[in-house]
């Protein structure tokens, strides 16, 4: 409500698009004269405009009839693209889930083995070591990471590792290749020479999708690694300290069966519990990771459409992330009924 209040109060909404492009288009036909609304737009067609757009309603009619829509899955129509919001959003939603879910699980597997060896191993040299890591990972954004790397591994600044951005290369569907007979009936001629179009193999678009991944699934697991690592060595400390553990030691069980069987199980009760906020920080972080590394997902269309004013898609993705974030919440719950038997939902 608050973000739809928000976008009828800032300048530059559609209205006035809608005037800037009728001064522009008068401009270059020589036209100079004005109405009193201050535009060459007759005053029928602006009110029509704010009909259409429903600013001629006070905010909150406004944003009732914005969230009857929305229960029908019904956006809006995008200002810049004159496109449905949905389509616009299920096009590119795939492109985000891959990076936000690939970089939420890998700093999963690599956070809660690395705090279990930091709890296991409290003060040694690996431990300040990796904090020293840890603390410099969590105090760096991605998006200023994702910077930092494209200049060192991309675009061949100092090494040219990787590609500068985007989800896959532009070949990954069709490949050109050099024909080397001039008479193949497939073949293409342009200004570089003839070429014919070859589907890139299997291997070959795996290698792609990987070569396109491993720069920006690092900028999104940065933070959440860090922040999880220590959470899960805080975790696994403080029960490590509990009586049901000296007593598991007393009758003779091993180190590795107490840590493992018995201790694991409830120190992982904070990391699922935070489940829900992390998937809707994966869709928040993703506005300048997806914008450093121009990958066309939901974060760059949502960057976007902040900075062009296109509030429809602004909301629309604000929804998106409201409705991960709710989803996230119940599967927290459910982890953590499954993780602690004693919670049980009546």
């Amino acid at each position: 409500m608050i973000a739809f209040l928000i976008t009828r109060m800032v300048p530059g909404g559609p209205l006035e698009k809608a005037i800037m492009e009728a001064r522009m288009g008068a401009a270059a036909e020589g036209v100079s004269a004005v109405t009193s609304a201050g535009s060459e737009i007759p005053q029928e067609a602006l009110d029509a405009l704010k009909e259409a757009y429903d600013l001629d309603k006070p905010w909150y009619q406004a944003y009732f009839l914005w969230l009857k829509k929305l229960v029908t899955f019904d956006m809006g129509e995008s200002y810049t693209y004159r496109e449905p919001v949905s389509s616009l959003i299920i096009e590119r939603f795939p492109v985000s889930i891959y990076f936000g879910l690939t970089g939420f699980t890998l700093a999963y597997l690599v956070s809660i083995p690395l705090g279990i060896q930091k709890a296991i191993r409290h003060g040694s040299k690996f431990d300040f070591f990796t904090s020293a890591a840890v603390f410099v990972g969590y105090s760096i954004p991605g998006w200023a990471m994702g910077a930092l790397l494209l200049v060192l591994f991309a675009g061949g600044q100092f090494l040219d590792w990787f590609p500068l951005g985007g989800f896959r290369s532009t070949a990954y569907d069709e490949l050109p290749a050099l024909v080397k007979d001039w008479e193949d009936p497939d073949s293409v001629e342009d200004e570089y020479g003839t070429f014919q179009w070859e589907q890139m193999s299997l291997p070959g678009k795996i290698v792609d999708q990987v070569y396109h991944t491993i720069l920006p699934v690092f900028c999104y697991m940065l933070g959440s690694f860090a922040s999880l690592t220590v959470l899960m060595k805080n975790s696994l400390m403080e029960n490590l300290g509990q009586d049901y553990v000296r007593t598991a030691f007393a009758k003779g069980l091993t180190p590795r069966r107490v840590i493992y069987i018995h201790v694991l199980r409830n120190s992982l009760i904070p990391l699922a519990t935070g489940l829900g906020h992390a998937l809707g920080i994966i869709m928040a972080g993703s506005y300048l990771i997806e914008a450093v590394f121009n990958i066309n997902g939901l974060g760059l269309l949502g960057f976007k459409a902040i900075v062009g004013r296109d509030y429809t898609i602004v909301m629309g993705i604000l929804s998106i992330n409201i409705m991960l974030t709710l989803i996230g919440n119940i599967l927290s719950d459910i982890l953590y009924a499954v993780i602690d038997p004693r919670i049980r939902f009546q």
